[in-house]
């Protein structure tokens, strides 16, 4: 895994080979920021990264500049290896909170420009995801939700949705 521009483009992320998580392919993370790059000033962007896993989305937002990047997870393996990477890197503007993540929506009351979810695609819950975005109004005005799913979903009919594109295996839905 790499993180592919900004600041720490390039550098090589290698969590250890029992690790659980799923990280975005580096291929669906490239194609996903080049569609953000003409949609956000990253600089601007205060991110909330949910299901933080090997970190990779946060490290891409914090390596183009992002005000700050909160990353959530549960898993005390996963988000010990988030911290140790940013602290290796020595990434200011990112930060990890331990703790589950529909938990965290229910309690949490902050705002941001842009949240990222990458569930493991069979967690129990998952569908209901961008209701909870909403309704806990968790995205600032013009605020952007990016959704990482299996093939087998479809948000389209919910009343926030705006597209779905599709790299490889992964798909994300966007919603606004």
């Amino acid at each position: 895994m790499r993180i592919i521009s900004g600041e720490f483009g390039g550098r090589i992320i290698s969590p250890p080979s029992n690790f659980k998580a799923r990280p975005t392919t580096d291929f669906a993370k490239e194609n996903l920021f080049n569609v953000l790059n003409n949609r956000l000033d990253y600089e601007e962007c205060d991110v909330l990264d949910l299901f933080g896993g090997t970190g990779g989305i946060g490290y891409e937002f914090a390596s183009r500049g992002a005000k700050q990047v909160t990353t959530i997870e549960m898993d005390f393996h996963h988000s010990r290896f988030i911290e140790e990477t940013i602290k290796k890197l020595k990434i200011e503007n990112m930060k990890v909170v331990k703790t589950n993540v529909f938990v965290f929506i229910k309690r949490f009351k902050a705002t941001w420009d842009v949240v990222f979810a990458d569930p493991p695609y069979a967690l129990e819950g998952i569908d209901e995801l961008p209701n909870l975005i909403f309704e806990k109004k968790l995205l600032n005005e013009g605020g952007l939700f990016i959704f990482e799913h299996s093939k087998d979903k479809d948000y389209s009919s919910h009343p926030h949705f705006k597209e779905k594109r599709t790299y490889g295996s992964v798909n994300f839905s966007f919603f606004q």
